[in-house]
């Protein structure tokens, strides 16, 4: 199969008018069906899956040092991606990362509108519920030879700052099944603020989610996260919601 890898760049294809611009420029010049999405900043598989898919969903792995920031970071990214893998498995896909992704050059370029160009994140999310909405074939390949690896974040402010950009685009979902996760999570979550012997149900549901996807993340990395995740979360809404400049 002939791809085209995707590696939008800020300050080099962008011309400074961000990653959305990038992508569109990126995709338009190229000349194969498909074309294989990426970050810079992300080690990815030499080998592409065939697919015959309109959009097909590929494995992350995170990977760092021995902080805390990191561990916490690698346990968080683990249960996202089995929720990514897992539903898009089952044909109901509600998170997807540009970081790794294959998709049907003219259906990327005939959604870009529907990527809210006007916000500075989310361009998969916004993809996916484009691709969701117009019926077209959404598939995924779970396995170790098509995984990228993503490097933790190795400060705060940065992690918090990247989040709270994630956090920002939420209000724009419109899709019902992405909106009935990202409700279901929150209520969760502020749940376990006002009940905190909620954590007695939600820990063994997410630490397994977590021990599925990386076996590497300890009880007590995975129980320090449960605690701290939903002022964690809470402080991420909020930034998201009123910081507008990125």
């Amino acid at each position: 199969m002939q791809i085209t890898r995707i590696i939008p760049q800020r300050g080099i294809n962008d011309q400074g008018r961000g990653k959305k611009f990038a992508l569109h420029q990126l995709i338009s010049a190229a000349t194969t069906e498909y074309v294989w999405l990426t970050d810079d900043d992300v080690i990815v598989p030499t080998m592409a899956p065939e697919t015959d898919a309109d959009l097909l969903i590929l494995p992350l792995r995170m990977t760092g040092g021995d902080s805390l920031l990191e561990r916490l970071q690698i346990a968080e990214y683990a249960a996202i991606q089995e929720v990514t893998m897992s539903t898009a498995l089952r044909g109901k896909a509600v998170l997807c990362s540009g970081a790794n992704m294959i998709v049907r050059r003219e259906r990327w370029l005939e959604s870009y509108q529907d990527l809210h160009p006007e916000i500075p994140s989310g361009d998969d999310m916004f993809l996916l519920e484009s691709f969701r909405r117009r019926g077209l074939r959404i598939a995924c390949k779970d396995a170790p030879a098509y995984t990228a690896t993503v490097t933790a974040l190795t400060d705060w402010r940065a992690l918090l700052r990247q989040r709270m950009r994630w956090a920002g685009k939420a209000p724009h979902y419109r899709d019902p099944l992405i909106r009935q996760y990202g409700a279901i999570i929150l209520a969760a979550n502020m749940l376990q603020l006002l009940f905190l012997p909620i954590i007695l149900i939600k820990f063994p549901i997410e630490y397994a989610l977590i021990k599925k996807r990386d076996s590497s993340v300890s009880l007590w990395i995975a129980l320090l996260l449960e605690l701290i995740y939903p002022w964690y979360m809470l402080v991420c809404l909020i930034g998201g919601l009123f910081r507008h400049s990125w």
